[in-house]
């Protein structure tokens, strides 16, 4: 379905109720009579009129296959119209009390004449609808009745009922079984596919009913996935809903569609690259943002691309008042400021809501207390300082409403943590070629799944607890397509209604750094591209940035800080004051004088006079001794290891390979297999396979980050016994 546009348009049609419509041909027989008493219209024109509209009411209601006595109460009405008025126009008397009064009544009567007629029809299509269910689920419950007893020599058992689905693609077959009997065979589901002669992609499910004994047979007559189904953008499509409602992801095989619940559980998402995997996250977007109760938030690290097509109606466009996204992280360094401003919120939510929770002891979500829903894509980009803080939104949000849908490429350990996939009650799996990770993701019901039930490309299995929070079994469903058109003129119908953070949530250290997100987030993700004027409340501020741990290289929001292992520690930075930056490039808290310090000589390595201190010395990153070893012997970390740390904090925590080295004054590919070489012997790995975004134009290709090399150096101080 192509989009709609958002804009003011004329409306054509003729949406009028049968009273308005009998109402307006009254005002027009009264308006011919008055303009024609003036001009001498004939009488015998409004004759030939009514006579015309009475034989083409004949012609419509014979088309309509209406009742014989109601399409001769319409021509009476018409031929009444047009008597009144020739009268009016042969003795001039059109305003006059007696021919007003004339017509007044007429007029209601018409009215109340149209109105009956019509719900007389309507009732009598029901019924004749009806009837017509009626007369093919009495077929139909025959025919399956002789199947059974034939495929299976069952006797003694009774089809209840027969129920159709919506969109005709299928059907319900309620059985109840003979007592020796209880349930059908093991091979039932192909005898009877067979039987029916289904078509490729139709298939037979068997379900229990709600009591002992009772047998469901769901028949897909019509395969819905492998249509492609795009996602409805019509205006009964786009009315305000709740995220109590669900997020809506597409169709399943019986026409139904398939919801998932994001309100109490967090929800993750997994496919193989080409799956349509982008696709249903930006389909769970739009169900979020058609809310008023839902603050989306996005970590996309690898360039915020699902962030992009729901900004660009604000940011490029203008047509949008407000983000539609409230805020997206698409660095590293943006992520850290945004999940700790989320746990930070959690927190405040938890102590400043209790008032709230009297009645429940998890908060209600409306308009002021929106629910706060974190969509991270390419989870296996992020380090393991990023998992740790979102393990703690997931373990920690659920009673606040803070929740997570979390995409990868496999649900497997080295992607997704134990704390997501445990917590995720809403599981999604899309298309894969091995069904041991569609096992893997859903461990129950997942061994009877068959990739092959959902092969085409947007098609997948999904699971969510239901009304009564009981999980179901994974469903074959067919994701809505939507595209970034079709999100474009979304995002300007949506934009009115988007709900905005509370002041408890944002009165915390680390949200001191919300207000400027967008002053340090648009000008790197659209560079030089002119931005719409609708962006300059959120820029023409001043933009905080906050200080950068030099050891890990991660900012600092708050004056306790987690280390690597998650404990809080003192903090170590390059300034001890929150600084302020233009909109711009960002520029990181002490990086001149980091580099100044760095392209300064290097001091030559050799044994140092030690203090009594019992951790890393640094001097705005550079580690200069390890505290606690013995004079006689060498410092436990590699110079290279040390100095290509320093570098990359100064370069603002990510660098690529081809930079580093050039610092270094290395060959690439020497520089890189000699830290390869230091890194895996403490068995530490690069994360995305080595990939950073950094540089000028923030490109993804071979590179470090800060927090690996600290994580190095950590290793060799603890295989060194510190």
């Amino acid at each position: 379905m192509a989009a709609k546009s958002a804009g003011s348009a004329l409306d054509w049609g003729w949406n009028h109720s049968p009273a308005t419509s009998a109402a307006l041909v009254a005002g027009g027989a009264y308006t011919v009579a008055t303009a024609g008493t003036v001009t001498g219209l004939p009488a015998s024109h409004a004759l030939l009129v009514a006579g015309a509209g009475a034989v083409a009411q004949v012609g419509a209601d014979l088309y309509q296959h209406r009742p014989g006595g109601h399409t001769a109460a319409r021509c009476a009405a018409w031929l009444t119209a047009g008597g009144w008025t020739a009268i009016v126009l042969e003795t001039h008397t059109a305003l006059t009390w007696g021919a007003a009064g004339w017509w007044a009544a007429g007029t209601a009567a018409g009215m109340t004449l149209a109105r009956g007629l019509v719900r007389a029809e309507a009732t009598a299509r029901t019924e004749r609808h009806q009837r017509r269910l009626q007369k093919w689920a009495n077929k139909q419950a025959g025919e399956w009745h002789e199947r059974l007893e034939r495929l299976f020599r069952l006797e003694g058992h009774q089809v209840d009922g027969v129920r159709p689905w919506k969109g005709d693609v299928g059907y319900t077959v309620l059985v109840t079984m003979p007592s020796n009997i209880p349930e059908l065979p093991a091979d039932a589901v192909r005898k009877l596919a067979v039987d029916l002669r289904l078509p490729k992609g139709g298939g037979i499910q068997i379900l229990d009913g709600d009591t002992y004994g009772q047998t469901l047979i769901r028949v897909t007559a019509v395969d819905v996935l492998a249509k492609v189904v795009d996602l409805p953008d019509g205006p009964e499509d786009t009315t305000v809903t709740s995220i109590y409602d669900g997020l809506p992801l597409g169709l399943k095989p019986d026409g139904e569609e398939a919801r998932i619940a994001v309100v109490d559980e967090c929800a993750l998402v997994v496919g193989q690259t080409g799956s349509g995997k982008t696709n249903t996250v930006n389909t769970a977007n739009a169900g979020a943002l058609r809310t008023d109760n839902t603050v989306v938030m996005h970590i996309d690290v690898t360039g915020a691309g699902i962030s992009l097509p729901w900004l660009h109606s604000w940011a490029v466009d203008g047509t949008a008042n407000v983000p539609l996204i409230d805020w997206t992280a698409d660095t590293i360094e943006e992520a850290h400021i945004l999940c700790d401003t989320v746990i930070a919120g959690i927190a405040a939510r938890k102590t400043g809501h209790q008032d709230l929770l009297t009645e429940d002891d998890k908060l209600t979500v409306t308009h002021d207390l929106p629910e706060v829903l974190v969509a991270v894509d390419e989870i296996a980009e992020l380090t393991p300082g990023l998992l740790r803080k979102l393990d703690t939104i997931v373990n920690t949000g659920r009673a606040v409403r803070v929740r997570v849908l979390v995409c990868g490429l496999r649900a497997t350990q080295d992607v997704i943590t134990a704390a997501m996939k445990k917590q995720s009650r809403v599981r999604v799996g899309m298309r894969v070629s091995d069904p041991e990770e569609l096992s893997h993701l859903f461990p129950t019901g997942g061994g009877r799944i068959n990739p092959k039930a959902a092969p085409y490309k947007g098609c997948g299995f999904y699971s969510s607890p239901d009304e009564d929070d009981v999980v179901s079994d994974p469903t074959a469903f067919k994701g809505y397509r939507i595209k970034p058109k079709q999100i474009r003129a979304l995002s300007v119908t949506y934009a009115d209604r988007r709900p905005q953070l509370e002041p408890v949530f944002l009165d915390t250290e680390p949200a001191l750094y919300y207000v400027s997100r967008w002053g340090r987030i648009l000008p790197r993700i659209y560079k030089a591209k002119q931005l719409a004027p609708t962006t300059i409340p959120y820029t023409a501020i001043d933009v905080l940035y906050p200080p950068v741990n030099e050891f890990t290289g991660i900012p600092i929001t708050s004056n306790t800080e987690d280390d690597e292992d998650g404990n809080a520690g003192p903090r170590v930075v390059a300034s001890t004051a929150t600084t302020t930056a233009p909109a711009g490039p960002q520029v990181r808290v002490g990086s001149d004088l980091l580099s100044t310090m760095l392209n300064a000589a290097r001091p030559a390595p050799g044994p140092s006079s030690l203090d009594d201190s019992t951790g890393i010395q640094a001097d705005f990153g550079r580690v200069i001794q390890q505290a606690g070893t013995p004079q006689n012997r060498p410092n436990p970390v590699p110079q290279l290891l040390a100095d290509a740390h320093n570098a990359v904090v100064a370069a603002g925590g990510r660098m690529h390979t081809a930079d580093l080295a050039a610092l270094l004054e290395m060959e690439p590919l020497v520089l890189g297999a000699e830290l390869g070489k230091l890194l895996r012997e403490v068995d530490i790995e690069r994360p995305g396979k080595g990939t950073v975004r950094a540089g000028k134009d923030n490109e993804s290709k071979l590179g470090y980050t800060a927090e690996t090399f600290a994580a190095a150096i950590r290793a060799y101080n603890l295989h060194d016994g510190q």
